[in-house]
C-alpha cells in the first residue's frame, strides 16, 4: 500500500506504552540477577517495580483508554483459537487493537508474571525479608516456593517467546510493524471509503 492510501490511527496511549516497556525492562532486570546474592536487592526491587506495573495495569484495564480496557479485547479463549488458525491459513482478520491471540496472550502474562512477583515477595519472606516478612506467608515452605517461583519465571520467558513471535508473524501478514506501534502507540490502516 502507498503511504497516500494509509490513515494514521492512535492505538495505545502513552502510559500502555510506558507500562509496556517498563515491564519488558524490569523483568528482564529481575530475570539476569536471579539466583546471585550480591544481586538480590536489585532482583527483590525489580520485582516489586513489576508488582506495582501489574496493579496500574489492572487498574488501567478497567479505567483506562479504549484500547487499554479489558472489556474491549478480551474475549473467549476459543476466539483466539480460531485467530490462530486463521493466522496459520493468512486468512486472520486485521485488528486495530489487540487481536484474540494478543488478548489472550496479554491476561497469560500477568498472570503469569503476578504469580512470578508474589512467590518471589514470599520467598524473600521465608528469609525474614520485605513487606510479608511478618506474614504467614514467612512460614511457607521455602523449597516449594522456590519452586514455584522459578517455574512461572521461565514460563513467563517461554510465553515471551510466543509473544515475540506472534508480534512477527502478525506484523508480516498484516504488513504493519507492531513494535513500532507500540513505540509511537499509533498505527497505519487502509482509507476506509
Amino acid at each position: 500500500m502507498s503511504s497516500n492510501t494509509l490513515q494514521t490511527i492512535k492505538v495505545w496511549d502513552v502510559l500502555i506504552r510506558v507500562f509496556h516497556w517498563s515491564l519488558v525492562g524490569f523483568f528482564t532486570l529481575a530475570y539476569l540477577t536471579e539466583g546471585e546474592d550480591e544481586w538480590m536487592t536489585i532482583h527483590s526491587y525489580a520485582g516489586y517495580s513489576i508488582l506495582i506495573l501489574l496493579v496500574f495495569r489492572l487498574l488501567w484495564g478497567v479505567i483506562g483508554t479504549h484500547h487499554a480496557r479489558f472489556s474491549n479485547f478480551v474475549t473467549r479463549p476459543k476466539n483466539a483459537l480460531i485467530y490462530v488458525k486463521a493466522l496459520a491459513t493468512g486468512k486472520a482478520k486485521d485488528y486495530v487493537g489487540h487481536n484474540p491471540a494478543g488478548a489472550l496472550m496479554i491476561i497469560t502474562l500477568i498472570i503469569s508474571i503476578a504469580i512470578t512477583g508474589f512467590s518471589g515477595m514470599a520467598l524473600y519472606a521465608t528469609d525474614g525479608y520485605g513487606p510479608l516478612a511478618t506474614s504467614f506467608f514467612a512460614t511457607w515452605p521455602e523449597g516449594a516456593i522456590k519452586e514455584v517461583h522459578e517455574f512461572f519465571a521461565n514460563f513467563t520467558v517461554f510465553l515471551v517467546v510466543i509473544h515475540v513471535g506472534g508480534v512477527l508473524v502478525s506484523s508480516l501478514l498484516h504488513k504493519e510493524n507492531l513494535i513500532r506501534a507500540m513505540v509511537t502507540g499509533k498505527k497505519h490502516r487502509p482509507l476506509e471509503k
